[in-house]
């Protein structure tokens, strides 16, 4: 009964408002609309980041900005494709020195400039699925006279001194390998009761060979050159 009685005098007030009354209503009306037009863009403006202390960029400005951008792509493109790549290790084939999931950078142009020397750990395309790369140690060069006796590899008539092979990681196998073929190189994994190398599918030629393993970055304790 309270809300229809507040109804029905707020409808009789309105029935006998006089033309004067009307007017001054419309007048304060019409002065108090463009006080909340200004408001409303004073909002719009604020919320646009034109405000006091937000930054005002240029056409200029923001080419300027976007060439900065593309150069660094690029300059990243080019040392990832020429110089140095980032890569993860998958297995155990190369313990202790390296370590699964070990993310390290492969020098990809040092051969381009130097020769492959025995002991450099490379990078190379799995020879039985050039989609996959492998990572081992070079043991044999092109030339060399190889064989395994016991475990032990043999160079040329010589034992191979091998501080990199725990004594726990070698293997006991014997293997007549023979001389390396020229622009081939055998290699091995480092923990060589596990690894797939050479004695399994034969030296690598030397095309499929595209770096050597140089910075281990992560994890940071185990961070340093590959060696």
């Amino acid at each position: 009964m309270k809300e229809a009685a507040a109804d029905g005098c707020f409808a009789a007030l309105r029935g006998i408002q006089t033309p004067g009354i009307q007017n001054g209503i419309a007048r304060t009306m019409s002065e108090e609309k463009p006080q909340q037009t200004e408001e409303k863009l004073t909002e719009s403006g604020s919320g646009s980041g034109s405000g006091p202390g937000a930054p005002d960029l240029t056409a200029h400005e923001i080419r300027q900005w976007l060439r900065d951008v593309v150069v660094a792509v690029l300059v990243a493109v080019f040392v990832i494709v020429f110089l140095y790549q980032p890569v993860k290790v998958e297995g155990t084939s190369m313990q202790p020195g390296l370590q699964n999931h070990d993310r390290l950078f492969v020098n990809k142009f040092v051969y381009d400039f130097g020769k492959i020397h025995r002991g450099d750990i490379v990078v190379f395309h799995y020879p039985l699925d050039p989609k996959k790369s492998f990572i081992k140690r070079v043991i044999g060069l092109p030339g060399d006279r190889l064989n395994i006796v016991n475990g032990h590899v043999f160079v040329n008539g010589k034992r191979l001194h091998e501080p990199y092979v725990p004594k726990m990681y070698r293997d006991h196998t014997s293997m007549l390998v023979g001389v390396i073929p020229p622009h081939e190189y055998f290699v091995m994994g480092d923990h060589r009761n596990v690894s797939e190398d050479s004695r399994d599918f034969g030296p690598v030629p030397r095309k499929d060979i595209y770096g050597e393993a140089g910075l281990v970055y992560w994890p940071l304790s185990y961070m340093g050159m590959a060696h």
